[in-house]
């Protein structure tokens, strides 16, 4: 498998980011790491052996960056509009500067053209930005795998609340998206799954709610619920990837058929 390395200067969030390219060529993965994830996480936690067939075979390319989680979301203590505010400048560094060298690199390694989309994948709290990311710029991403997420921002900012927060959460904007908005055709031409377990440490009830407003909204996803067995661990996470990556990476309409 091959593995490169970056560090380069974020204008965006004005500090040095790190992140991991895993693979030759094919569709580009963005990997979002867990609560206060890093990189490394990736590799480190093995999810690089999950993904190894799709990554060998030349399907995928996985990106896995940084987060800044202690800075924003975990930072209990912080002033919350400051907090919230940084976070929307790693937003603004996934969207304006990520995936602009994401689709570069795939682009010179495949020897296509144009601005491919993207996948995001995450899992916890990284499956809480997947899904943000996905909700907020379809535009930009073309398929979600999310994970055992929490999809409120209330998780990270308790009671506050302000614009830049609700734009931060998906089940209250969502929630009030107007039926004719242009982004719900968007996500209907796309694919989205999200999954949550029952067992040990999961809290199911968050995705119960965004797959009711994503109902109403005529939104099509692939929501799955795993059984009371299945916690909130790797060991988890790695089933999940195995059974659904192969339904999004195949042609639209071939997976599940409530996507």
């Amino acid at each position: 498998m091959e593995i490169q390395y970056y560090r380069q200067y974020s204008h965006k969030l004005n500090r040095d980011m790190e992140w991991k390219v895993y693979g030759h060529g094919g569709r580009p993965v963005l990997f979002i790491p867990c609560q206060d994830g890093r990189f490394f996480d990736f590799e480190n936690f093995h999810m690089t052996d999950v993904w190894a067939p799709w990554i060998d075979a030349g399907q995928v390319m996985v990106f896995s960056i940084d987060t800044i989680d202690t800075e924003t979301w975990s930072n209990s203590q912080g002033d919350p509009r400051w907090r919230i505010c940084r976070h929307e400048q790693w937003i603004a560094y996934i969207t304006d500067e990520m995936v602009p060298f994401m689709r570069n690199m795939v682009n010179e390694r495949n020897g296509w053209t144009g601005y491919p989309d993207v996948i995001v994948f995450g899992c916890s709290l990284g499956a809480a930005h997947a899904a943000n990311l996905y909700f907020r710029r379809p535009d930009l991403f073309d398929g979600l795998l999310a994970l055992s997420g929490i999809y409120t921002a209330g998780y990270g900012f308790g009671s506050y609340m302000d614009e830049l927060v609700y734009n931060n959460s998906p089940v209250h904007y969502l929630a009030n998206m107007p039926a004719d908005h242009p982004y719900i055709d968007l996500y209907n031409k796309k694919k989205a799954i999200i999954c949550a377990g029952q067992g040990p440490w999961e809290l199911p009830d968050s995705t119960r709610e965004l797959d009711g407003i994503l109902k109403s909204k005529g939104i099509n996803a692939w929501v799955d619920y795993w059984g009371f067995d299945c916690s909130h661990d790797w060991y988890w996470w790695y089933r999940q990837v195995e059974y659904f990556v192969p339904h999004l990476l195949g042609r639209p309409g071939a997976a599940e058929s409530n996507m």
